[in-house]
C-alpha cells in the first residue's frame, strides 16, 4: 500500500507483533506505550494452533519454547491440600498447553525482535488525533505533534486510544468476575504444579510456578459488576483482604505477600465487542479491538493472529480502506466463535457451596482420569476442529 508511516499505540503483544510484520513489508513503524518501559508484569499466556504457527515463522518459537515455566499441569486441592483431581499438561483439554510462557517473557521477546527496526516511545501517549486527507495527526502528552499515515490502537482492554476513535460504540462486557494477579516467595508447598483451591462464596485462589523461582499467586471471585477496577490499588487491596480473610488454605500467607507487593494488577474480567475495528485512517488490533477474556485461553492467540492478518493485508492494498475491509472480513468470525463463553462460564468454576464445590472436583477427577483422558484423546486424534485451529492463514508477501 501507498502509506508508509504508521503508528501503534501499546507495546505488549498485539502492538509488537504488528510492528514485526509491519516492517517486514516494508513500513516504517512507531510504537507510543504510556508505561515509563516495558510491562512485565502477568501470568501465564498460552501459544496454540494458529498463533505457534506465526511464532514459527516469526522465528521466535524455540525461544518461547525455552522460556517454557516448566508447570507439570494443575491440582485442585482442597483446604488441608489434599489433591482432590489432577490435569496433566498436555494429557486433557482442560489442561496446560504446549507453549506455556509468562507474559512477560514473550512481550521481551517480542521487543528484542523488533526494538532495532521499531521506534519505541515509552512514557508517552495519544492525547488528540486529527485525521486529514493525507494522513492523520497526532498530538502526544509531551506536546509532540508528528504526522502518521496510519494510527492503529493495540493498547489493551482499557484503551484510551480506543476511545478517541470509536467513542463508547465499542461495548466492554463483563462476565462477572474479579481477578488479581501478582508474584509471591516460593515457600515449601510449591512444587512444578499449579495449585486451584475453591472457597465457598465463589472464591478461587490459584498458585502457579515460573521460571524465575518465584510463585505467580491470583485471586479471583464471583461479583456482578461494581466498579472494583477503577478503585485505588490500596482500596482494592483492603477488598481482597476483606473477601478472602476467611477462605482457608494458603490465603493467610497470600495476602501477607498482597500488602508487600507493589505491583499489583486487578481489574473486572470482561470482553469487547466492536461492531466495526476501523474509522478512516485509524484501526484497532488485540484486546482493545476484540478482547475474548482470559476464560478462554485464546486472548494472546487472537492478538498474535489478528496483528499477523492486519499487517498481511495493509501489505496486500494500496488503499488502507480495502485493507481494514479485508482484515475485518478475514478475520471476525474467528474471533466470534473464539468469544463465545462454554454455557455456565465462570460460574461453574466458581461453586458458591461446599456441595458445588464437591461436585466440581468429583467432575474433575473423572474428567482427570488415565481412561477418561485415553478416550478423549481418541476423539481429539480424529476430530482436529478445536477452535484454535479453524482459521487457515495466508501467508503474505509471497
Amino acid at each position: 500500500m501507498k502509506a508508509k508511516k504508521i503508528l501503534i499505540s501499546g507495546a505488549s503483544i498485539a502492538g509488537p507483533t504488528l510492528a514485526f510484520w509491519l516492517h517486514r513489508y516494508g513500513f516504517e513503524v512507531t510504537i507510543v506505550e504510556r508505561a515509563e518501559s516495558l510491562r512485565l508484569g502477568g501470568q501465564n499466556v498460552d501459544i496454540k494452533g494458529a498463533a505457534q504457527k506465526i511464532a514459527q515463522w516469526m522465528g521466535i518459537e524455540e525461544e518461547i519454547r525455552a522460556a517454557d515455566t516448566g508447570e507439570l499441569g494443575v491440582l485442585f486441592v482442597d483446604k488441608n491440600n489434599v489433591t482432590k483431581a489432577a490435569l496433566p499438561k498436555g494429557e486433557s483439554n482442560l489442561g496446560m498447553s504446549e507453549l506455556e510462557i509468562l507474559r512477560g517473557d514473550l512481550v521481551m521477546i517480542l521487543y528484542e525482535h523488533t526494538k532495532e527496526n521499531v521506534e519505541y516511545l515509552f512514557g508517552n501517549q495519544i492525547i488528540a488525533l486529527d485525521e486529514h486527507q493525507d494522513g492523520v495527526k497526532v498530538t502526544f502528552q509531551n506536546g509532540e505533534i508528528r504526522d502518521f499515515d496510519l494510527v492503529i490502537c493495540a493498547d489493551g482492554i482499557r484503551s484510551r486510544t480506543r476511545s478517541l476513535i470509536f467513542g463508547d460504540e465499542p461495548v466492554v462486557k463483563p462476565v462477572g468476575l474479579y481477578v488479581s494477579y501478582f508474584t509471591i516467595p516460593r515457600t515449601a508447598t510449591d512444587s512444578r504444579w499449579a495449585r486451584w483451591y475453591n472457597a465457598t462464596d465463589a472464591r478461587v485462589i490459584f498458585m502457579r510456578p515460573d521460571n524465575e523461582g518465584t510463585t505467580r499467586a491470583s485471586f479471583s471471585f464471583m461479583s456482578e459488576p461494581m466498579g472494583y477496577e477503577k478503585l485505588s490499588q490500596e482500596e482494592q487491596k483492603a477488598l481482597l483482604q476483606e473477601k478472602f480473610a476467611d477462605a482457608g488454605w494458603e490465603a493467610k500467607r497470600v495476602l501477607a505477600e498482597l500488602d508487600n507487593n507493589a505491583d499489583v494488577y486487578f481489574d473486572a474480567i470482561s470482553q469487547v465487542f466492536a461492531p466495526r475495528w476501523s474509522e478512516g485512517r485509524c484501526a484497532m488490533t488485540g484486546d482493545a479491538a476484540f478482547c475474548p477474556s482470559p476464560l478462554t485461553g485464546m486472548g494472546v492467540s487472537l492478538s498474535v493472529v489478528g496483528a499477523y492478518i492486519l499487517a498481511g493485508e495493509l501489505s496486500r492494498h494500496d488503499d488502507h480502506s480495502d485493507a481494514f475491509a479485508a482484515y475485518d472480513k478475514a478475520f471476525r468470525p474467528y474471533v466470534t466463535e473464539i468469544q463465545k463463553l462454554p454455557p455456565g462460564v465462570p460460574r461453574l468454576a466458581h461453586p458458591k457451596t461446599k456441595l458445588g464445590i464437591f461436585f466440581l472436583n468429583t467432575i474433575l477427577n473423572v474428567i482427570s482420569s488415565k481412561f477418561v483422558i485415553k478416550i478423549g484423546q481418541l476423539f481429539s486424534d480424529k476430530n482436529k476442529s478445536s477452535t484454535d485451529d479453524t482459521i487457515e492463514l495466508e501467508e503474505y508477501g509471497k
